[in-house]
Formats: structure tokens, sequence, C-alpha cells
């Protein structure tokens, strides 16, 4: 049995070595496309009733959104944080498109310690919003003519500073909404990862403006932002 089993192991390690790189690569984008869909399936279907009807209005209404599955916050008087993140946008008729690729990170200094794993969805409610995000870096609260409203726990209801924003973002950890600050959060467009995705050079616009290009893989994501964000006839 034992030997049965070490040869099955080797046979698995040799077929993996034979699969080319970029099978490899797109394997990686495409789990954290999957992380996507399971985030935005749990930040729009589960948690505070009053945060979870608000997040769901505003997808109703949002143009686009940047989904970042899994964000660590870090240090120890020095801080930071970051992660990998989609961006999806919508277009007249209702349809998402498939996912363009950004990192997100951002530094501290400060009175800080400790580890934390969030998720954050941000919600991009205008055009204005949008184009400044597929920029080649954007820095949230940088520019002056983008607002930005961070919606967490313990706000309840409609929140007045997300009236009139450009940018909503929600954030969670362990399934609580949190109250964080992303005022210097830089996101910058993975280029590698969406030519790994879609097998060719493709940039931000063409995936979620134009949408020119297409990988099967996204469609539960497609399908739970549809589920979610459908707008009222």
């Amino acid at each position: 049995m034992r030997r049965a089993m070490l040869l099955l192991a080797g046979a698995a390690a040799l077929c993996g070595s034979l699969l080319p790189g970029r099978a490899w690569a797109q394997a990686e984008e495409q789990a954290l496309v999957d992380r996507a869909t399971l985030t935005v399936q749990e930040m729009l279907g589960v948690g505070d009733p009053n945060i979870l009807r608000d997040a769901q209005d505003a997808a109703r209404r949002a143009r686009a959104a940047m989904i970042c599955p899994r964000v660590f916050r870090a240090g120890f008087l020095i801080g930071g944080q970051g992660g990998p993140c989609v961006l999806v946008a919508r277009d007249g008729a209702g349809s998402w498109s498939g996912p363009a690729f950004y990192g997100m990170g951002a530094g501290s200094i400060g009175l800080q310690i400790g580890i934390q794993d969030m998720q954050i969805l941000m919600l991009i409610m205008t055009d204005r919003g949008l184009r400044a995000i597929m920029e080649n870096q954007f820095k949230l609260g940088a520019d002056a003519s983008v607002a930005v409203a961070t919606i967490g726990g313990g706000i309840n209801g409609s929140t007045t500073s997300a009236v009139g924003a450009d940018v909503v973002a929600y954030a969670r950890s362990r399934g609580l909404f949190l109250g964080i600050a992303l005022e210097g959060s830089i996101f910058t467009r993975d280029a590698e990862s969406n030519r790994n995705y879609y097998g060719r050079d493709v940039v931000a616009r063409q995936i979620v403006v134009e949408m020119q290009a297409y990988n099967p893989g996204s469609d539960p994501l497609r399908a739970a932002l549809m589920q979610h964000s459908a707008r009222a006839n």
C-alpha cells in the first residue's frame, strides 16, 4: 500500500512538472478570482443586516468594484498592509466584466501591534472613480477630486459620509465589518497576471470597460456580482 501511494505521488509530481509555466501561473490567478467570488458572496450576503442593506444598495448603483479577498495588516510601530485584488466593471446593460488584476499596498508609522487578515470590497460609484483607479498607480486620498468613504463596524443605516462618494469601501475580518482607514493605500496594475489569465497582453481598460478579454473561469464571480447587485426594473 505504501509503495502504491509513493508511486501515485511520484506520478502526480511528474505530471505537474510537465505542465507549462503559464498553466501554473494561471492557476494562481484563478485561485484569486475564486477567492474574490467568495468575498462577494460573504460581504454582500452575510453579516450585520444594517450594513448589508447599505452595501447591497451601493452595489446596485455601483459602476465597478475592486475586490481584495485577503489583505494582511501587520506591524510593530512600523506597519503595513497589502494583498492582491481584482477590478471588475459593469456595462450599461448590467453585465459585469472579467477581472483585471491589481496589487494593494500601504505603510504606516505609529503605535500598533499584531496581525490582521481582512477582506476589502471597494464599490466604485462613478466613472470618475473608475478612471482614477485604472491609472497605472492610484493612491487613495491623494486625488482630491475622488471622494472616498469607508464604512465599517458600528455604522448602521445609511451614512451621510457615503453620499456623493466616488468610492465606498467596506472591510471585514473574522466575519465582522471593520472601520479602517484606507487613505494612502496604493493600487498598482498587475500586467503579468492579466497576461497569464487571458493569454495575451491586455490593460485594465480593455478588460473592464471595453470587455475585450474573457476567461470562463471568471463566470462564477460575474454571476455572484449579478446576484447581489441586480438593479430593480
